[in-house]
C-alpha cells in the first residue's frame, strides 16, 4: 500500500464517536462495495491509527490505503460522506512514508454471542424446528469480547450486527486480499501515525 487518506471523526454533544463510527463506516463500506474488484474483494484497505485509544477504543481516525492513487480517487470518499461533512474531515491523498517499520493486520472477529441466532442457523442447517434447536442451546452462555466494534446494518439481511475489529502489529509486510469492509484475514498494511 503506497497511498492513503485519513478521515477524522468530529464528535460533539449531538453525535458521539460510537454514532459517528456507525454512520461513517457504513458509508465507506458501501463505497468499497460499489468499487469492489471482485466478489467481496476490495483494492482498498482500512486502518485505525488510534486503535486501542483510552478515550475510545477505535480512536477518532479512519485511514484508507491503496496501492495506487487512482483507486482512492475513484472511491470518491467525499461523495460517500457528503451527508456527514459537519462530523468528518477528509485529508487529501498522500504517499505512505517510506520509513515504515511496523505493519498492522486489521481483521474481523466473529463470536457466538446470541443463542437465538445460533438456534435459527442450526434449525435451518439441520432442518429441525426452532424449538428443538433452542433446546440444543439451552444453558448457552454468551461469549463476551473486549475487542472494539462498530455497529453495522446489513442491507442485504436488514439486520444490525457488531463488526468486531482485531489488530495484530508485526514487523514484516504480508500481501493478502481485503474484503469490502477493508479488512483482511492475514494481509498487513503500513502502520504509522
Amino acid at each position: 500500500m503506497k497511498y492513503y487518506l485519513d478521515i477524522t471523526l468530529l464528535a460533539d454533544a449531538e453525535a458521539n464517536l460510537g454514532f459517528l463510527w456507525q454512520k461513517v463506516y457504513q458509508q465507506i463500506h458501501l463505497g468499497l462495495v460499489e468499487n469492489k474488484i471482485s466478489e467481496n474483494q476490495s483494492a482498498i484497505a482500512v486502518s485505525f491509527p488510534k486503535y486501542g485509544d483510552k478515550t475510545f477504543p477505535l480512536g477518532d481516525k479512519l485511514r484508507l490505503l491503496a496501492e495506487d492513487k487512482t483507486q482512492l480517487q475513484q472511491l470518491d470518499t467525499g461523495k460517500w460522506l457528503n451527508r456527514l461533512t459537519d462530523y468528518s474531515h477528509i485529508t487529501s491523498i498522500k504517499e505512505v512514508p517510506l520509513a515504515v517499520s511496523q505493519y498492522a493486520c486489521f481483521s474481523r472477529k466473529q463470536f457466538d454471542t446470541n443463542a437465538h441466532r445460533l438456534a435459527k442457523r442450526r434449525a435451518k442447517r439441520k432442518t429441525e424446528t426452532l424449538e428443538k434447536a433452542l433446546e440444543y442451546f439451552e444453558g448457552f452462555t454468551d461469549k463476551e469480547s473486549k475487542l472494539p466494534f462498530i455497529n453495522i446494518k446489513s442491507l442485504t439481511k436488514n439486520e444490525q450486527f457488531k463488526l468486531f475489529i482485531d489488530c495484530v502489529i508485526t514487523e514484516s509486510s504480508q500481501q493478502s486480499d481485503f474484503n469490502c469492509y477493508g479488512l483482511s484475514k492475514g494481509g498487513n498494511i503500513p502502520w504509522f501515525l
